[in-house]
């Protein structure tokens, strides 16, 4: 990934919403949302959920695809994989195992399980 191309997946991502529609199509997975899903879940106004849509599109960070009458939106995980590689290109001095360890311990202690109630981690939509 070229400067430029983080620049604009970045800049796209500096904005509430959009930051929001695309952590909502990362928990989505492949399959990714309908637009309809979308604005309803994050109570967007359909005019406004296709503007930041398409900067999100333009930047390359998710793609669109019809089926029937709906429009699903998906996070492009090979863009957003090379994201993170350029962001930790040169990451800990040239020695990466040091930054993962940190972002696996930093995970960890954010995304285990509770050990007070371990069916509190079902997935609300």
């Amino acid at each position: 990934m070229e400067i430029s191309g983080a620049v604009s997946a970045l800049g796209a991502l500096a904005q509430e919403t959009r930051l929001s529609i695309y952590r909502l199509l990362v928990e989505a997975g492949q399959e990714g949302e309908s637009v309809g899903r979308i604005g309803d879940v994050l109570n967007v106004p359909g005019a406004t959920l296709s503007f930041h849509l398409k900067e999100l599109a333009r930047s390359g960070l998710v793609t669109s695809r019809q089926e029937r009458q709906f429009i699903y939106y998906a996070v492009d995980f090979e863009r957003m994989a090379e994201l993170m590689a350029f962001l930790t290109q040169n990451c800990c001095r040239g020695m990466p195992e040091k930054c993962l360890t940190v972002v696996e311990t930093a995970l960890g202690s954010c995304c285990a399980p509770s050990k007070s109630n371990p069916k509190s981690k079902k997935r609300r939509s």
